[in-house]
């Protein structure tokens, strides 16, 4: 049965629609996708292995000889197939390989790093990133404690850099869970994940901002106090650059830093207000957008509430540094005007000389 299964699904995958061309589409999200011709015959073949494999009739142990790790390797190799109806049975296949064959559990983690080393470090391109992030949250979820050297490993080198490439909007949903679930397991790696967040922060792509924005969120639901006050200073640094940002959808650092979110909620619990405050509070914001605005005026409210002698002092500091601003600019002003005139002087002196 194993060797007609492999006859019939084992084969070179159609290549990606992109790759003809040598470009990668703008907006993966809205490519149409491609549909395997040969599916009604591929689901026939799929249903068969995946009713042998959950089957409480099938002897694990006489099993595995023939689902082996060869078998293993090239089912991971069919999730590139761009067809999300054979992506879905192979997720859900190799779900229930992982739990039934527990000899093959180091093997098919192994073999699923290296699918997201030659992601993010070669390629930047895989269809089936999403549904193998959907495995790796339903594993990370059974991780046992102490969590092993190779799993935090795994989330360093691996997970955290999966949101430098350009399509990570196709598989962000999974790939958030999956950074939570590590944060809720072992609550240390808070730091770790919050600081890798920032490291691979987005500079001039607002949608993608707001995709960090709200994963970041989640993340902090999940932080504890001691874990957060270790990454306050550069977490508060990204916000206040992100509240003068234009872009309405960056109301959404508004809402992260109200009272009922995490952000506010955070601040209130621990004795480092002046951080967040002082970091915040100096920031212009963009008055063009009147939801922007009044919900500025919401988070410099609650941090008046918060502590009143705090807020006016960082009001007074801010008042001094835009004083200070304002006094270099009108010295630098004057000096190139002192400049210009003596250049000009110096050029009717040259005329009236020749």
């Amino acid at each position: 049965m194993i060797k007609m299964v492999s006859a019939n699904i084992f084969r070179c995958l159609a290549p990606a629609s992109h790759e003809n061309t040598g470009q990668v589409s703008a907006d993966p999200e809205e490519e149409e996708p491609y549909l395997e011709p040969s599916w009604p015959h591929l689901q026939l073949v799929y249903e068969l292995l995946l009713r042998y494999v959950v089957s409480s009739d099938t002897d694990t142990k006489v099993a595995k000889r023939y689902i082996d790790h060869s078998f293993v390797l090239k089912l991971l190799d069919l999730f590139d197939s761009e067809d999300p109806r054979e992506r879905e049975y192979l997720k859900t296949i190799l779900h229930r390989i992982y739990g039934k064959f527990m000899v093959h559990r180091p093997f098919i983690r192994k073999a699923i790093n290296n699918i997201f080393y030659r992601f993010v470090y070669e390629t930047e391109r895989h269809s089936g990133i999403g549904e193998l992030l959907e495995i790796l949250g339903s594993i990370i979820n059974g991780f046992a404690l102490p969590m092993k050297e190779e799993h935090k490993l795994f989330l360093v080198r691996a997970l955290i850099p999966s949101h430098k490439p350009k399509p990570i909007s196709v598989y962000h949903q999974q790939l958030s869970y999956c950074i939570t679930q590590f944060v809720e397991k072992y609550y240390k790696l808070a730091d770790t994940v919050i600081r890798g967040l920032l490291k691979y922060w987005p500079v001039t792509n607002c949608q993608k901002e707001v995709i960090f924005l709200g994963e970041l969120e989640e993340v902090l639901e999940a932080t504890q106090s001691a874990e957060f006050q270790r990454s306050m200073v550069p977490l508060f640094r990204q916000i206040a650059r992100c509240l003068t940002s234009s872009h309405f959808q960056m109301i959404n650092v508004h809402l992260t830093l109200r009272e009922q979110h995490i952000g506010c909620s955070r601040l209130m619990v621990v004795d480092d207000v002046s951080i967040a405050c002082s970091v915040c509070i100096g920031k212009e914001y963009p008055r063009s957008l009147e939801p922007v605005h009044g919900l500025t005026v919401n988070v410099r409210k609650m941090f008046l509430e918060m502590d009143t002698e705090l807020f006016e002092e960082c009001q007074r500091q801010h008042a001094k540094k835009k004083s200070r601003a304002r006094d270099v600019e009108e010295q630098r002003e004057l000096t190139w005007k002192r400049l210009a005139d003596v250049a000009a002087q110096r050029g009717g002196e040259d005329m009236i000389t020749v």
